[in-house]
């Protein structure tokens, strides 16, 4: 075994085995040195080596250094598949609306029976009254509903349209436009306002009419006068 310039034993007699110099011709000529304090321009830490001490930045190719390829799965067993699992949707309960049950009815229905009182008209007719008890007046009914009633004769140019409306025919001239106003009070019952008429109201026939705008209470049965011979009388069904 022949040994090269460098102290090599090769067993090539040309070119050492170990070095690559010629065995007769001396030393195979030394690589070039790798520039030596450059900063990285990465992270600026002085060139000691091809790569950089501080971020591995490869010198001679110019760029970061090579990244190791991830290692193949072991024969062990394949990789353990990792399933998200599916959100819950839950769908919110369907809302069940109970139907509202059917109010009984109360059976104390209340009206107002409207009628040409000829007792009443011959009580308060004075000799010098010129108005005359007519000859015929049927008989109407009207339900009392609602918080109020107004009673009195239609009037298209002052916009009253009374739910009691005694316009006529016949026609009774000491009914005003709004006369009298029925008002709900508890517990099914009513009371009767007057609502400044000019001639008054009066119940059962009373000699003196009700303070105006003052609620009187009334009660099926009562008779309620108006003008010369209007009378309304109440009822109430089934009352309690």
């Amino acid at each position: 075994m022949l040994t090269c310039p460098a102290g090599h034993d090769s067993v090539s007699t040309d070119y050492c085995d170990v070095c690559g110099l010629l065995m007769e011709a001396g030393e195979k000529p030394a690589p070039a040195p790798e520039p030596a304090g450059m900063p990285c321009p990465v992270c600026g830490e002085p060139q000691t080596g091809r790569f950089c001490e501080g971020c591995s930045y490869d010198f001679v190719a110019g760029g970061p250094a090579a990244t190791m390829a991830a290692p193949a799965a072991t024969a062990a067993g394949p990789a353990a598949t990792v399933v998200a699992p599916t959100p819950t949707v839950v769908a919110p309960a369907p809302t069940v609306v109970a139907p509202l049950p059917t109010p009984e009815p109360s059976g104390t229905a209340w009206t107002a029976t409207v009628f040409a009182d000829r007792e009443y008209f011959d009580t308060m007719r004075s000799e010098d009254d010129d108005v005359e008890f007519p000859a015929y007046c049927p008989e109407r009914v009207f339900a009392l509903r609602g918080a109020q009633v107004r009673v009195g004769r239609f009037s298209a140019s002052k916009g009253i349209d009374p739910e009691i409306d005694l316009t006529g025919p016949p026609h009774d001239p000491g009914v005003s436009h709004l006369h009298v106003l029925f008002v709900a009070q508890p517990g099914n019952s009513w009371a009767i306002i007057d609502l400044g008429s000019t001639n008054g109201t009066r119940v059962n026939a009373a000699a003196d009419p009700i303070p105006r705008g003052q609620a009187v209470p009334v009660r099926s049965g009562d008779r309620i006068h108006l003008g010369a011979w209007t009378t309304l009388t109440l009822k109430q069904d089934n009352p309690s």
